[in-house]
């Protein structure tokens, strides 16, 4: 399996990395495996087409039709 090395790493994001990876019960390493899986590997975000397009319909277009009662009506009665 391939190795990876990263260097310059800000003290804060080692420091949290070692935090999270006591939260969870393992190493600095395993964390940084998990990260790297979890954003690159992760399910993929779905566009707003996507999802719209997995919506049910919502009826007819005559059922969202405007109703002209011959002048302003009362929205809050």
């Amino acid at each position: 399996m391939p190795s990876l090395l990263v260097r310059g790493v800000d003290d804060a994001i080692v420091r949290a990395l070692r935090e999270r990876a006591a939260q969870h019960g393992r190493s600095a390493e395993a964390e940084h495996r998990a990260l790297l899986a979890d954003s690159l590997l992760g399910p993929r975000r779905r566009s707003l087409a996507e999802v719209l397009a997995t919506m049910p319909p919502g009826g007819e277009d005559a059922d969202f039709a405007r109703v002209d009662e011959g002048g302003v009506g009362r929205v809050f009665d």
